[in-house]
C-alpha cells in the first residue's frame, strides 16, 4: 500500500507542474497579445503625428541631392498644407532657374506650373521634387492607415531603439510605391525608417528620419535622409525650418495665387 500512495503523490505532483506550465503560458501569451498594438491603430498613430486637420500648415524645405561625381544641387521649396481638405502647393524657391515654378493640389488633381510657359500641366503625387530623391507625396499629409493595408507585424531594432516594422501592401494606385516597409519605435511612436519596394519587389529606396521636432503637440521630422537603392550613392538630405500653424488665406490653394507668386 505504502508504495501505491507514494506513486500517486508523484503522479500528482507531476499533473500539478503540468498545468502550472500551461497555466504560465496562457499568462504570457495574454501580456504579448497585450503589448503588441493592432497594427491598424499603429497606422493611424502615425498618421496622426503630423495631421494639422483644423489649421493649416506651411514650412521651408531644403534638399541637397549628391548624386557621384556632380556637383552638390540645391532646391528650396515654401510648403502649404491645408489637411483638413488634403491640399497642399508647393512653390520652388531654389535653384533660381526654377524659382517660381509649383506643385498645386486642387480637388483630385495635382498640377505642375512653370512660370516661363505659364502653363498648368498634370502632375502626381508620385513624382520627383524637381531633381531630387523626394516625392512631391513626401510633403503631403500621411496616409498609410488608408491606402495601405498591413501584411505582417514583427518586431526589430533601429540602431539602439525597438520598433514595430510593419509590412504594407498599397490598396490603390495612387500612393507611390506598391510596398512600404515601416518601423516604427515603440516608446515614443514615431517613424524612424521606410523602404519602398516596386510591384516587382525591387528596394527603390531607403528613407530615414533621424530628427524630430514639436509643434503644436505634433512631431514632426526636421532630417529626412533618401538613399536611392536602385542608383547607388546617390542621395537627399531634406531638412525643415520656419514651420508655423499660422491661418493661410483660402486664396493659397489656388492657381490664380501660384501665377501671382511666380510672377
Amino acid at each position: 500500500m505504502p508504495s501505491i500512495s507514494t506513486k500517486g503523490h508523484r503522479y500528482h505532483r507531476k499533473n500539478i507542474a503540468v498545468l502550472l506550465a500551461i497555466a504560465l503560458s496562457l499568462v504570457a501569451g495574454v501580456a504579448s497579445a497585450q503589448g503588441k498594438p493592432d497594427p491598424r491603430a499603429l497606422l493611424k498613430q502615425v498618421d496622426n503625428l503630423s495631421d494639422f486637420t483644423g489649421r493649416d500648415f506651411s514650412a521651408v524645405f531644403t534638399i541637397v541631392t549628391q548624386k557621384p561625381g556632380e556637383k552638390d544641387s540645391v532646391t528650396q521649396a515654401r510648403v502649404f498644407r491645408r489637411d483638413q481638405k488634403k491640399q497642399f502647393l508647393i512653390l520652388i524657391l531654389l535653384p533660381e532657374v526654377n524659382k517660381g515654378q509649383g506643385y498645386l493640389r486642387e480637388d483630385d488633381n495635382v498640377w505642375f506650373y512653370d512660370p516661363t510657359s505659364r502653363k498648368f500641366s498634370h502632375s502626381s503625387v508620385k513624382e520627383n521634387l524637381q531633381n531630387t530623391k523626394a516625392k512631391n507625396s513626401d510633403f503631403t499629409l500621411s496616409s498609410f492607415a488608408e491606402d495601405y493595408t498591413v501584411t505582417s507585424m514583427t518586431e526589430g531594432m533601429v540602431g539602439k531603439f525597438p520598433v514595430w516594422v510593419l509590412d504594407l501592401k498599397a490598396n490603390t494606385n495612387e500612393v507611390a510605391y506598391d510596398r512600404v516597409v515601416l518601423y516604427i519605435r515603440k516608446d515614443p511612436t514615431m517613424l524612424l525608417k521606410r523602404e519602398d519596394y516596386s510591384v516587382n519587389g525591387r528596394l527603390m529606396r531607403t528613407t530615414a528620419y533621424p530628427k524630430y521636432v514639436e509643434l503644436e503637440g505634433k512631431l514632426l521630422p526636421s532630417q529626412i535622409l533618401i538613399l536611392d537603392e536602385i542608383n547607388k550613392g546617390e542621395k537627399s538630405q531634406i531638412t525643415m525650418a520656419e514651420q508655423s500653424v499660422t491661418p493661410l488665406p483660402d486664396k493659397v490653394f489656388t492657381k490664380a495665387f501660384l501665377e501671382q507668386v511666380s510672377r
